[in-house]
């Protein structure tokens, strides 16, 4: 068994006993990410030298007994989370070179465990994208079919953990993009509850809807990730203070008597055949450990996809406003005056996708529209979070497909900008919401990994965790991805 294919606890019983070192762990990885990377392109930068000078400080952490759960684990960061010193992209031109001064909050807490950053891994452009096609350095494929997308916009963290090119990864949610991800990657991919981990760091796409979160191996490994990057930070205005749990203490078998609510509008028009009957089987398998399915309905769910593309457009516009051309990032070599300057930066700068949202939500914006499209769309975000708020009265946690289709092809929707927001139909309710959610692995549909997305209460983590790790040990998911060769 290669220590690639190991998972965060299985590697950190061979550290504490001492019959691996983390520099040797390290180097396992560093290697994997020579043999596939070039077939999947999930990162941007491998910081080779940072990687193995960290491995030795882990070392002796290790030796001298202050080591933690995570002390000489592996990862790889988002491209879009800032790291002192190395390159933070964005995917995008308008930061190509942009190397930040600073740690995100997350990215300090892990560091302060002895985590090994390996890289930083591709996304769509500012994270804005359900496929990583909308990168402007490169386009990711799935470790499963290397003609197909491994979905977005932390397509390159889930490529990454499919591939085993790191122990975890972490990737930003704003509308699904680390559960769709995960799902389509078979992964398990978690998205906190909103303020439940620092943004500070995190290049703003859409701030009221923006959380950091892992990607994992396997559901006790999240648990384990979870435990380090929660907690209130005071750079974060949004971030809030809540007593801070173990959450591997809720890594149990038993689920009997949890009530377990099924929506109908997540089995409506769209999703695949294979997909619906894989999620199906997986209620079943619930079903048989004891839990009551209740059938439940979210009626305003069916308007979470329109509400949300105004809400995250209107506050990207605002976010990005920033890259003008005169505090960082790209500026233009040519133009003619300051006009010309912002309008040359920004149309080099940003790509088509970007542009597209910029676009909708300056429009959402602007005066005479306002109360038309961006204040209604808030009013429908307060219906979607009372229609969860009622749901929850009759049931613990809500399950159902974490995407309505296993992994397209790259460049099948690349022309069909509304075909491409559809793949994050069951996952942008959530974000409205500011509810947790994991999508775990729940079998193959034509030969491709589908994703059981659960659903909890605000602060209901462990209890999501609980359900995931009951169905893990039951369902036992097994397959591996083939396409990039000896993978796991």
């Amino acid at each position: 068994m290669e220590l690639y294919s190991l998972t965060i606890h299985e590697l950190r019983e061979l550290l504490k006993k001492r019959e691996v070192s983390a520099l040797e762990v390290t180097k396992s990885y560093l290697e994997r990410i020579k043999e596939v990377e070039p077939k999947i392109d999930a990162l941007i930068t491998i910081t080779e030298d940072f990687a193995l000078q960290k491995a030795k400080e882990a070392d002796e952490k290790i030796k001298k007994g202050e080591d933690t759960a995570l002390t000489g684990i592996p990862v790889i960061i988002k491209d879009n989370i800032s790291t002192e010193g190395i390159k933070t992209t964005c995917s995008s031109k308008m930061l190509e070179n942009y190397i930040p001064p600073y740690n995100a909050t997350v990215v300090e807490k892990l560091l302060e465990e002895g985590v090994i950053i390996l890289g930083k891994s591709n996304l769509d452009e500012f994270a804005m994208g359900s496929s990583t096609e909308n990168s402007a350095f490169k386009t990711t494929k799935n470790p499963w079919d290397l003609s197909r997308v491994p979905g977005g916009s932390s397509g390159g963290s889930a490529a990454a953990i499919a591939a085993d090119e790191a122990a975890f990864a972490l990737g930003s949610d704003t509308g699904g993009s680390i559960r769709q991800p995960a799902s389509l990657c078979g992964v398990v991919g978690m998205k906190p509850t909103y303020g439940l981990v620092s943004r500070y760091g995190l290049v703003a796409f859409a701030s009221s809807l923006d959380q950091i979160g892992p990607f994992t191996k396997d559901v006790t490994d999240c648990a384990i990730v979870l435990n380090t990057i929660i907690g209130h930070d005071p750079k974060d205005s949004t971030s809030l203070k809540i007593d801070k749990p173990d959450y591997t203490s809720y890594l149990k078998e038993d689920i009997k008597g949890l009530r377990i609510g099924v929506a109908k509008e997540f089995f409506g028009e769209g999703i695949e055949e294979g997909v619906k009957e894989t999620v199906q089987e997986s209620i079943k398998v619930l079903q048989d450990l004891g839990a009551e399915i209740i059938d439940i309905s979210i009626p305003y769910v069916e308007y979470a996809l329109p509400a949300y593309y105004i809400i995250a457009s209107a506050e990207a516009s605002s976010n990005l406003a920033r890259y003008d051309g005169i505090r960082y990032g790209h500026i233009a070599e040519k133009y003619e005056d300051l006009i010309d300057m912002y309008m040359v930066t920004r149309s080099e700068g940003f790509g088509k996708e970007v542009k597209r949202r910029i676009m909708l939500g300056t429009y959402a914006l602007s005066s005479g529209y306002y109360d038309a499209y961006y204040k209604k769309a808030l009013k429908v975000r307060t219906l979607i979070k009372n229609d969860f708020e009622k749901a929850f009265e009759k049931c613990d946690v809500i399950i159902g497909p974490t995407s309505p289709t296993v992994a397209f092809k790259i460049g099948e929707r690349a022309n069909d900008p509304l075909a491409m927001y559809l793949a994050d139909i069951y996952t942008v309710s959530v974000n409205i919401a500011g509810l947790p959610g994991i999508s775990i692995p729940c079998g193959l549909s034509d030969g491709l990994p589908v994703g059981l997305q659960i659903i909890g209460r605000h602060f209901d983590e462990g209890k999501i965790l609980n359900v995931a790790y009951a169905f893990e040990q039951a369902n036992k998911f097994n397959a591996k991805p083939q396409a990039i060769g000896g993978a796991r």
